[in-house]
């Protein structure tokens, strides 16, 4: 799934594109990729985006005249890209949206799992929906992160995941980071101390910066990822074989010297099998 570098790259992109001309025709969108009705598509016709902006994980387009906001969420396998006038398109993509110098902004999504999402808002029904998210990971103060590390005890890991607790980060970052931070991926919350919270909260925003940088660059995985979905590679910092545990909707990948004091961690999916 994208997650807040590739967002906020794509943001950056797109946001000179979409204000660059009034909307003609908004749709159509694919049944399961529209989540509302009310505002219907037909509303943005004639309107001008502002720009393009990103909550968390998804990607916001207010209109000029700040009444309306359409956002898309990618999940995991969706692509939005603008396609100047003139440009051949795809012929039956997921959504479409026409603007009236010919450009369009098109949202394509692979696999037979459709979970790409387009809603229309009014600013204070987005507010509302997306009122559970938590702070954005990327520039988190330290005294915030302290707060949420020790209001309840949880796995780093998972914790880093949670939208409600911060927002941005996925299974990809959650082990970028808790490797450059030198944590293990099962460790509670509430046990780190003062040190290894500024190596967490440094890992984030050193992290995050260096992927978006990257990404803005057009760079793919693999100059990206430095320990995600490297398993039997190299550690770059210890040359330690890179280790992972799967689950049934994620996998972890860490390094035994640099994160868990050598020792392998358990792989949950074998463990079930022998049981």
């Amino acid at each position: 799934m994208p997650e807040l570098p590739e967002v906020e790259a794509w943001a950056r992109e797109l946001d000179p594109l979409v204000s660059r001309s009034p909307i003609e025709q908004a749709g159509p969108a694919h049944i399961a990729t529209l989540k509302t009705f009310d505002p219907p598509l037909a509303t943005l016709a004639g309107r001008k985006f502002a720009g393009s902006r990103r909550r968390g994980k998804n990607l916001l387009f207010p209109t000029a005249d700040g009444e309306l906001v359409l956002r898309i969420h990618l999940m995991s396998a969706g692509r939005l890209r603008y396609h100047v006038p003139g440009a051949k398109t795809p012929k039956t993509p997921m959504f479409r949206l026409r603007f009236t110098d010919g450009g369009e902004l098109v949202l394509t999504e692979g696999g037979k799992k459709k979970r790409a999402g387009v809603w229309l808002f009014t600013p204070a029904t987005l507010d509302a929906e997306l009122a559970h998210l938590g702070p954005e990971a990327l520039g988190l103060p330290r005294a915030t992160l302290r707060e949420i590390l020790t209001c309840e005890r949880r796995q780093l890991h998972p914790l880093l995941r949670d939208q409600r607790a911060l927002t941005g980060i996925g299974r990809a970052h959650a082990n970028e980071i808790l490797w450059r931070a030198r944590l293990s991926p099962f460790v509670l919350s509430t046990q780190l101390k003062e040190d290894e919270i500024e190596r967490l909260g440094a890992a984030i925003e050193d992290d995050l910066s260096r992927a978006l940088a990257l990404r803005e660059a057009g760079k793919g995985d693999a100059d990206v990822y430095l320990i995600h979905n490297r398993l039997g590679e190299p550690c770059a910092v210890c040359a330690t074989t890179i280790r992972r545990v799967d689950f049934e909707e994620h996998t972890i990948y860490y390094c035994p010297t640099c994160q868990t004091g050598g020792r392998e961690l358990k792989d949950r999916r074998m463990s079930r099998l022998l049981r």
